[in-house]
């Protein structure tokens, strides 16, 4: 007798629809705290707690109902899942943020690093500053996959350590 195995692909949609949610909930609460300018590595590393937690909660959830049995191609498929739906909302947020809460997000962020460059590159000019703006400006739609692949191998990563740990095969016989 066959049992049904449950399908990795329901529990990454659940899952990253939930991680992306929270992930979104937290850019929120930056945004009404004027905070969302803020890319350090406290911010940063919320963001990877929140899509780590996502991931290792579908994995153990994945787990609890294949009657306790997990391959680590599963957790990978998972890992890897959870964070391309999260990414996706993300980046729907980012969109959203730039274009119609706040227009002048992407402006405000290129003259932040102006001042940051400025300020730790003292023996540039302004206008060499101001050119590699440009540049960037030129390869800005670039950060979007970009942003996306690296979700994706951080769930992987996740994914592999969860795996890991909570991996049972189920017995030959």
């Amino acid at each position: 007798m066959e049992e049904n195995q449950p399908k990795t692909g329901k529990f990454s949609m659940n899952y990253g629809l939930i991680t992306g949610a929270v992930g979104i909930l937290f850019a929120l609460i930056l945004f009404s705290m004027d905070m969302h300018y803020e890319r350090g590595f406290s911010v940063q590393g919320v963001h990877i707690a929140i899509l780590a937690t996502g991931i290792l909660l579908a994995i153990a959830q994945f787990k609890k109902t294949g009657m306790g049995y997990l391959s680590l191609s599963q957790a990978l498929k998972l890992g890897a899942g959870v964070a391309l739906i999260a990414g996706i909302l993300g980046l729907l947020y980012f969109f959203i943020l730039s274009n119609f809460m706040e227009p002048d997000f992407i402006d405000n962020t290129y003259e932040l690093g102006k001042q940051q460059a400025l300020q730790d590159n003292p023996e540039l000019t302004e206008e060499q500053i101001d050119q590699g703006i440009e540049m960037q400006k030129k390869f800005a739609w670039m950060s979007y996959p970009i942003i996306l692949i690296m979700n994706i191998v951080i769930g992987l990563i996740v994914g592999l350590i969860g795996g890991l740990i909570m991996k049972k095969q189920k017995p030959a016989y």
